[in-house]
């Protein structure tokens, strides 16, 4: 902002006043242009790292799509996609005038509507006067925009498009903006002297809260608990596209940390922002993949990408407040944390697709308690408390805990109270029957992958939830009775039959534990496309209809000599039978012998295991 005497200048030249009249003018000529350099220094300072957390989002659609399985791809990049032009909505109409408008204890009550205002000078000396309203504007609607988008990952996979629309809506219309005041806007934390430089709780916490109240009243995904309550994986379908987003997150870090400072005035902070917020980073990704390797047994690609998130979220916080070596720290222990919680999240059945939960809620809840332990007075010259560690007392570290706690409560039961509306009004969850289709169909009638079939499915690992098919309209059928005359020996010499099954995918699982139950135990399974009276789902592109003929089906062989095939039929029969047209078929094949390759055994030797 122009100072009295640059205003003066300004002034005295429009009075045609030039500087060989006075001596006045030179000097505030000077102090004028320092004051622009400063000025431009700072605007372009801020409006790079805006772009680079902006260029997040990117970093968050790639890690939750790879995440994800094919068949939800395009719903996954949709979201990731729609949620900051609503943020920004929200943001814009309200957002902004709630978290900063006047210096209230909880919320801004003056200057809340920002459009169609002329004068926005109320605004002048907020967060910093050498950037321009809507440079200020936009650096804080990005922000508002990674809180929404935390939510993505932990519901993905079975959450209704236009419930995700809804709620990331009156998430940065009002929540957001009510914690961002009490901490960054003025409100009653920032007064107690709570610290969250780049927002461990008013961005990644918060996120994080709203995460798992949706997750847990959504409940888990099809498949992802046995019938004894035990995790199940379900693998994402591309960790290339994994690892490119965390690369493209962890380069906008360095804008969302560094750029926090909203100025440039003084590099060397900037600089040591720079290295604590990588330091971290590092470090945990080493303890992440260590701790996989321990608890695992191979060092998890998924656990390190998480653990390198781990370890910048963890940091965010107080990345000004403390030294490079608390950083190397606080990094290493986060890459520890954030592999026990992923485990313990699956263990108490929250299920989180992406691990974002325990990645920003937990990992930024370590952060903010960090700044109470580890901050420094005088490491930088934002930084002026010491935390407990520092000779500081309890009294940085208890205003950190009432922080959590609050903005905890607040942001969960909010939340909370939020996605129960959505449930009881327009629903948060797909069908069951969309849920296994994939949401890409269901929701968006697009396919990711439409040229590359063998990516458009995967043969399901998990067990369906019984609770969750038995809504559907085919549990009324009942399958009719089958009998298959087959001879029925015990000797070496006894009959081989080979019986193929053309299935949907989303019997695989059900059917595997069926066959198991009547002593089949080998069996050979194939992903393949193809097509009877069943001719494909119709897709869109771009509104023009797209015909796709083959569906992906299930092929499971199955060789049997001491089990009758006509127990095998029914049992196959039972487990597919909806009434519907597409439940598969059943080819049967004599088998003129079986040779095993290692001992050159024949028949039915040859089917036994070692």
């Amino acid at each position: 902002m122009l100072d009295r005497k640059y205003k003066m200048m300004v002034q005295c030249a429009h009075q045609g006043k030039g500087v060989q009249q006075g001596r006045l003018c030179p000097n505030l000529f000077l102090a004028g242009q320092k004051m622009n350099t400063a000025m431009i220094a700072d605007t372009f300072w801020v409006f790079l790292a805006a772009i680079l957390v902006f260029f997040m989002n990117l970093g968050f659609a790639c890690v939750e799509a790879g995440f994800a399985r094919s068949k939800n791809t395009v719903n996954i990049l949709s979201k990731n996609f729609i949620v900051f032009a609503i943020s920004s909505m929200g943001f814009i109409l309200l957002g902004w005038g709630l978290m900063f408008g006047g210096d209230g204890p909880f919320v801004g009550t003056e200057q809340l509507f920002i459009l169609g205002q002329s004068d926005l000078s109320f605004y002048d000396d907020t967060l910093t006067t050498n950037v321009p309203f809507w440079g200020k504007f936009f650096f804080q609607l990005v922000f508002c925009g990674t809180a929404a988008t935390i939510v993505s990952g932990a519901v993905a996979e079975r959450i209704k498009y236009i419930s995700f629309i809804v709620f990331s809506f009156v998430l940065t219309l009002i929540i957001y903006p009510i914690v961002g005041h009490w901490i960054w806007g003025g409100g009653w934390l920032a007064k107690l002297g709570f610290m969250d430089f780049a927002g461990d709780t008013v961005v990644h916490s918060l996120g994080g809260w709203a995460a798992l109240a949706g997750a847990m009243i959504l409940g888990p995904r099809i498949g992802k608990y046995d019938k004894n309550g035990k995790p199940l994986a379900i693998p994402g379908h591309s960790m290339s596209l994994a690892v490119i987003g965390l690369f493209v997150l962890w380069i906008g870090w360095f804008g969302f940390n560094p750029g926090s400072t909203m100025s440039f005035q003084n590099p060397s902070d900037v600089m040591h922002i720079l290295m604590t917020t990588n330091t971290a980073a590092v470090a945990a990704i080493i303890t992440s993949t260590a701790v996989a390797w321990i608890f695992i047994g191979k060092p998890d690609l998924g656990m390190t990408i998480n653990g390198c998130l781990a370890g910048l979220v963890a940091i965010t916080g107080g990345c000004a407040y403390v030294t490079i070596e608390a950083s190397l720290l606080i990094g290493a222990v986060a890459g520890v944390l954030v592999v026990l919680l992923v485990l313990l999240f699956d263990r108490i059945k929250i299920d989180d697709p992406v691990g974002a939960t325990s990645v920003h809620l937990g990992c930024g809840v370590f952060g903010t308690i960090c700044v109470g332990l580890f901050a420094k007075e005088g490491v930088t010259t934002l930084s002026s408390v010491n935390g407990l560690l520092y000779g500081g007392g309890f009294h940085q570290l208890g205003v950190q805990l009432l922080g959590i706690a609050a903005v905890g409560v607040f942001v969960f039961a909010a939340s909370g109270l939020v996605w129960i509306i959505l449930k009881k009004t327009i629903g948060i969850r797909v069908s069951a029957e969309e849920e296994i289709a994939g949401l890409d169909i269901g929701e968006h009638g697009n396919m990711a992958y439409p040229d590359f079939a063998a990516a458009a499915s995967a043969v399901p690992t998990a067990e369906l939830r019984p609770a969750m098919i038995e809504s559907a309209p085919s549990a009324q059928f009942t399958a009719p009775s089958v009998s298959v005359p087959v001879e029925h020996h015990e000797t070496k010499g006894a009959k081989i039959t080979k019986v193929t099954i053309i299935a949907n995918q989303t019997k695989f699982a059900e059917l595997q534990d069926a066959l198991e139950n009547i002593g089949i135990t080998g069996m050979t399974v194939s992903n393949v496309f193809g097509h009877g009276m069943q001719k494909g789902h119709m897709n869109y592109f771009r509104g023009a209809p797209i015909q796709t003929k083959l569906l992906p089906k299930v092929k499971i062989d199955i060789v049997i000599c001491k089990i009758p095939t006509d127990v095998l039929v029914n049992t196959v029969q039972k487990i597919l039978y909806s009434g519907n047209v597409g439940d598969g078929k059943i080819f049967i094949y004599d088998v003129e012998d079986v040779i095993k390759i290692r001992t050159g055994e024949h028949g039915y030797d040859a089917l036994q295991d070692e």
